[in-house]
């Protein structure tokens, strides 16, 4: 009797508390409503309003009680963040906001992030989408950085028209080895094209009083791993590989924030590693935003970060708590001032785009609109990279035709990796129905099939006049990699995979499927009449079945227009300009050692183009190489007059048309190092250009570099110099030698 009697009151006690749980979550969730991100003069009043937003910060700062300023050290609690999250989506379909840095005493309104590599992070499910752009890694395919500022700016508004004001992106790490899973995220394996699209990027989303958040720093080009891997480099290597493109962007884009890495440097947490945060970013390169974790996991030890200069823990509360804090203060290991200088950092950058004038209004009727959707299809056109022409492409406009689409991503919303990097379109055009809208006006029959009886498909392909093949990965494959922390580290323990993979990642295997490669080969023996369609983030081995088929494309992950714009390339409407940002190896087994389950990697000074030239490893296809339908030629290359005091070196080159189709060309500037007394890479990326070009059309184009991007880091003297040698100046279109004219000068 008394057992049952513990069973009722167990019973009654459970049902009281889930009962209060759930009225928690309805008021949390009923009561929820979007915040104004920008400053009210009215609430402040004149005599705040009319001062420096760096005055007021101090103002504000000096009011703050110990608690108050560690409150703007962090996103929200956790305790008040979760049931607020889903009683808003229960009660409101909506995912709630986290109001960062909200002080309502002193009228300080907070900031919310979105994350915004391909789209804005919509999450209000009353908003039908946003515009999805191609990933970035396809973007830097166009080498447009004209077109990369348009994007941002794209995605500003629509996060605007979101009620959010924190973007996290872009995306800078340098993509080290093709096995990557967030590989899609970046811009590719060299520093200077990194540099230059990702100061783009931050100049575009910030002219719209967004604030451009730039991630990982540092050194995060693994993902499986990322929560315990340890990172080890030089100092020189660190300088000129793995940070010259975060330095281009901070100190020419002056990015509002930047994002710290989850994974540690020469075994100190990016989270608190004094070295990348205080030395480097701050002294050394006169950073002035704040500095915030990656979300979850992004801090180990609050002491340590506020030593290091860490000036927020995002999304909640947890190593920067109060108690860890103020027993800091008592003990002596840290001052209130040193809490007081991060606070102060990030208000004043977090008021002057709260203060700041808007130009329009960024309401909904600014998400999808017509210019944004011709946006997106113009980026994928620009972006999709012609690898393999036999004479196949453009295919012939013929008139009542079997047209075969085959391969089981060929009519698959695929729009990249569903983690932080996810943007939600209202559609997804995929290359099936881009091809099939195209050739309707045709009137040519469109056979779509999935391969899952590859006796069927072949034979499809056999009876069609032309024939797509689409094949590649999706978010299962690689990106983001969704798998808990417990699990990651016993794998990088063990070195290898233990237990369940889990979704997205790094890829092992740099091939396709054994089915996709199979089916490849199998078409290719009954129609040459064949385009294989790669979807994708990154490089492929495709040895065992390149040199059967006549024509190759890159589509990437194309965005929510993708299938359109792949159908416009097919048929040659557009000229494919797109070229790669990264090498393609002959043998997979020649690129840097990579390990997604490995707890210590170490970064070596070469990786990429340079490692492939400087050791003489075979390549399937250079970095910045791509097809056209058109034929350039690069003449009279010239470098003009100049005196050993100038800074700037200024090159001039003919570019000509030789064909009869207009198209757009990727001119490339290299500086080769090959007669250095140091050890160097052969030649590095130091300028490029994109020019459009009619039929038959010469243009004489200008390209120039300063002499500071010759140099190297001495690390024995703790600074940049440079080698008064011979150097060669290359201009091309593509890294190949026999790609490029060249020129040999002494500038010093």
């Amino acid at each position: 009797m008394n057992f049952l009697i513990k069973i009722f009151k167990a019973t009654i006690l459970i049902l009281i508390i889930s009962s209060l749980l759930v009225l928690v979550i309805f008021y949390l969730g009923s009561n929820y409503n979007t915040i104004s991100l920008k400053a009210d003069k009215i609430i402040y009043g004149e005599e705040y309003w009319n001062i420096n937003t760096d005055s007021l910060a101090e103002v504000l700062v000096s009011k703050m009680d110990l608690n108050e300023k560690i409150d703007q050290m962090y996103g929200e609690k956790m305790i008040n963040s979760i049931p607020k999250f889903f009683g808003s989506y229960l009660f409101k379909n909506r995912f709630a906001h986290i109001y960062a840095g909200k002080n309502e005493r002193l009228n300080i309104p907070p900031w919310v992030l979105s994350d915004g590599p391909r789209g804005a992070r919509v999450l209000d499910k009353n908003i039908n989408g946003v515009t999805t752009f191609p990933v970035a890694m396809a973007r830097a395919a166009s080498w447009n950085i004209d077109l990369e500022n348009q994007i941002h700016q794209v995605i500003a508004k629509e996060m605007r028209a979101n009620k959010t004001n924190y973007a996290a992106t872009p995306c800078i790490n340098l993509l080290r080895h093709p096995g990557w899973g967030r590989a899609q995220e970046t811009y590719g394996e060299d520093p200077w094209l990194l540099g230059e699209l990702g100061l783009a990027a931050v100049k575009g989303i910030q002219s719209h009083n967004v604030m451009a958040c730039p991630k990982h720093f540092a050194l995060n080009s693994l993902e499986n791993s990322r929560w315990v891997l340890n990172v080890e480099v030089d100092e020189r290597t660190l300088r000129e590989v793995y940070l010259p493109h975060f330095k281009k962007v901070i100190k020419e884009g002056k990015p509002a924030s930047i994002m710290s890495a989850y994974n540690k440097v020469n075994g100190e947490y990016c989270g608190s590693n004094k070295m990348l945060i205080t030395n480097i970013l701050r002294d050394d390169w006169g950073f002035e935003g704040f500095i915030s974790t990656d979300w979850m996991y992004g801090l180990y030890d609050g002491l340590d970060g506020i030593k290091a200069g860490l000036n927020v823990e995002m999304p909640w509360q947890d190593e920067y708590s109060y108690k860890l804090l103020e027993d800091g203060i008592v003990q002596g290991e840290i001052k209130e001032s040193d809490i007081d200088k991060l606070v102060l950092n990030t208000l004043k950058t977090r008021l002057k785009y709260a203060f700041s004038f808007d130009s329009i209004d960024y309401n909904e009727n600014i998400i999808l609109n017509n210019e944004h959707i011709r946006l997106a299809r113009h980026a994928a056109e620009e972006s999709m990279v012609l690898l393999k022409n036999e004479d196949i492409l453009p295919f012939k406009k013929i008139n009542n035709i079997k047209v075969a689409v085959i391969g089981k991503i060929a009519n698959l919303d695929n729009t990249g990796d569903l983690g932080s990097s996810n943007s939600s379109p209202p559609y997804v055009i995929t290359p099936y129905e881009g091809i099939k809208s195209y050739n309707e006006k045709l009137n040519n029959k469109v056979i779509y099939d999935d391969a899952s009886d590859i006796n069927k498909a072949v034979d499809i392909a056999k009876n069609s006049d032309q024939v797509v093949l689409v094949v590649g990965y999706t978010y299962k494959d690689e990106g983001e990699y969704i798998l808990t922390k417990g699990e990651m580290l016993k794998s990088a323990e063990a070195k290898e995979l233990v237990g369940v993979k889990g979704i997205g990642g790094d890829r092992i295997n740099l091939s396709l499927r054994d089915e996709e490669e199979n089916l490849i080969n199998k078409i290719s023996k009954v129609n040459k009449n064949l385009v294989v369609v790669y979807v994708g983030g990154s490089a492929i081995d495709m040895r065992k079945w390149e040199d059967n088929v006549p024509s190759i494309i890159f589509s990437w992950y194309s965005g929510m227009e993708g299938g359109n714009a792949l159908a416009r390339i097919l048929y040659g409407d557009v000229n494919p300009s797109g070229k790669l940002p990264f090498t393609i190896a002959e043998n997979p087994d020649d690129y840097p050692y990579f390990n997604p389950y490995t707890d210590t990697i170490t970064y070596g000074y070469y990786h990429g183009y340079s490692l492939f030239q400087k050791f003489k490893k075979k390549i399937a296809y250079p970095f910045g190489y791509g097809l056209s339908y058109s034929e350039f030629e690069y003449e009279n290359f010239k470098m003009n007059d100049f005196k050993k005091e100038d800074s700037v070196l200024k090159f001039n080159f003919d570019l000509i048309n030789k064909s009869n189709v207009s198209g757009n060309e990727i001119a490339q500037l290299y500086v080769g190092f090959e007669n250095s007394k140091i050890e160097r890479p052969l030649k590095l990326l130091r300028g490029f250009k994109k020019i459009q070009l009619k039929p038959g059309e010469k243009k004489t184009i200008s390209l120039q570099l300063n002499k500071s991007d010759l140099s190297y880091y001495n690390t024995e003297k703790k600074k940049w110099e440079n080698e008064d040698i011979s150097y060669n100046f290359y201009v091309g279109g593509s890294s190949q030698i026999k790609d490029l004219l060249k020129i040999n000068r002494n500038i010093y």
